[in-house]
């Protein structure tokens, strides 16, 4: 099999092809397990529930999953770092879910195998939220441990990661395992109903996308005393490439997802764009950019003109806006404007937490015997976000087939405490693409 029939099914192309071919790659990832029994389906039997990562976010989704179902527990932490588990325990047992919080001592793991740890514990659904460089390998160690998955977003950072995870997807699907994404957006209703009016024609055909993801400084931790370089990167890990992707990958990869799904899930075929440090330039922000600016192109010629930034003091602006031959939809404003004029208006009754439906959705689908498998829009949405970053790097324009099929792995030499020197900043123009 040549390199360009390996990955056919993260062509971009539309949704319902990429399933076609996913069956197609799934079916041949033949197990020996078989599909996995429904165990929990329409009973009352408890979900048992792990979590990986215990950051603020992986806290925040540890919460929503216990709201989701009545009868579901938490019985199993992992983190890098014992601190964040600690941490994360305390408020969880302090909030209003603590009563299905049953973590006892011997299920709270530590260290660079935690994951496996918590895998290898009677859990049923594990949440993955650990930065995103290891969400390929915890994705991979999951589907083989035969659990139910939620993935935060993005599921990689580079391209190898990406196809580590569509082959993990596609074993998910084969063994009949849920698999929801963090890309929250498609589980909110208002979003839902927006993008039907945007694909039944209320803005008729679409001719241009413009979407922005501006935001101020986030958060960082001070280096301290005894902190080898692999650890402060861990700890910092938002700014480092190799960790998060760098915040077109990590942050904006949400305003691509919803730009792609207006698309009807198509992608695009290439990209050019620039970016650079000008305010965020200190080293205790690592090596990554305050800011990118991409155009897209899709086959059909329309274009996606796209922009992030991380600067603090200037202005906060995260909106996406279709146009199209008919009139514009103002995506989160969840609106239409032209001849089809329209504004999604729910009953005050209507609690609309995206973040919370994600979850109920996809404890429902396990009870229900009907396993989610998002893997196809969270693998190529991840893909089209590191797209983007390559044309910032390296200032070149960069198709779709470069970047699935790019060679840059951005793995560390070595899994543990100790020196780990900071990437170059890239320079667009001198960045090589690889």
């Amino acid at each position: 099999m040549n390199q360009d029939s390996r990955h056919d099914h993260l062509n971009p192309s539309s949704r319902r092809d990429f399933l076609k071919a996913s069956a197609v790659a799934g079916a041949a990832l033949a197990t020996p397990w078989g599909s996995v029994a429904n165990v929990h389906a329409a009973g009352s039997d408890v979900l048992r529930v792990g979590l990986i990562g215990c950051g603020g976010r992986g806290t925040g989704a540890a919460s929503q999953a216990l709201n989701a179902d009545p009868h579901v527990k938490l019985i199993a932490m992992g983190d890098l770092f014992a601190d964040r588990l600690r941490y994360s325990l305390d408020e969880l047992r302090k909030g209003e879910v603590a009563a299905k919080v049953d973590v006892k001592e011997d299920h709270c793991f530590v260290g660079w195998d935690a994951y496996k740890q918590v895998l290898a514990t009677p859990i049923d659904v594990v949440i993955l939220a650990t930065p995103p460089h290891f969400r390929p390998a915890h994705l991979k160690a999951a589907v083989e441990a035969g659990k139910h998955i939620f993935a935060e977003k993005p599921v990689a950072v580079d391209a190898p990661g990406v196809r580590a995870v569509v082959a993990a997807c596609a074993e998910a699907r084969q063994r009949n395992l849920c698999l929801v994404s963090g890309l929250c957006y498609r589980y909110e209703n208002a979003k839902r109903e927006t993008m039907k009016r945007v694909h039944d024609g209320a803005i008729g055909d679409i001719v241009a996308m413009h979407t922005t993801y501006y935001m101020g400084s986030l958060w960082h931790k001070a280096r301290q005393e005894g902190w080898s370089d692999m650890e402060w990167q861990c700890r910092n890990w938002l700014y480092f490439t190799w960790l998060s992707g760098d915040h077109i990958v990590e942050q904006h990869v949400h305003s691509l997802d919803k730009m792609a799904w207006a698309m009807q899930d198509q992608y695009p075929v290439k990209a050019t764009g620039t970016g650079g440090r000008q305010v965020r330039t200190g080293s205790e922000f690592g090596h990554i950019f305050d800011h990118h600016a991409v155009t897209f192109e899709f086959k059909n010629g329309v274009k996606c003109f796209s922009y992030c930034r991380q600067q603090a003091g200037a202005a906060n602006d995260v909106t996406d806006y279709i146009m199209g031959t008919q009139g514009t939809c103002d995506v989160m404003k969840h609106a239409v404007r032209g001849p089809n004029r329209w504004r999604w208006q729910a009953p005050d009754s209507l609690k609309d937490d995206m973040y919370q439906n994600e979850h109920n959705e996809l404890f429902a689908s396990i009870r229900a015997g009907k396993p989610i498998n998002n893997g196809d829009y969270m693998t190529r949405s991840t893909l089209m976000a590191i797209m983007g970053r390559m044309a910032t790097y390296t200032g070149q324009v960069i198709t779709w087939e470069q970047a699935l099929h790019s060679r840059e792995d951005l793995t560390p030499p070595k899994y543990e405490f100790g020196p780990l020197p900071v990437a170059e900043v890239a320079r667009p123009g001198i960045t090589k693409f690889i």
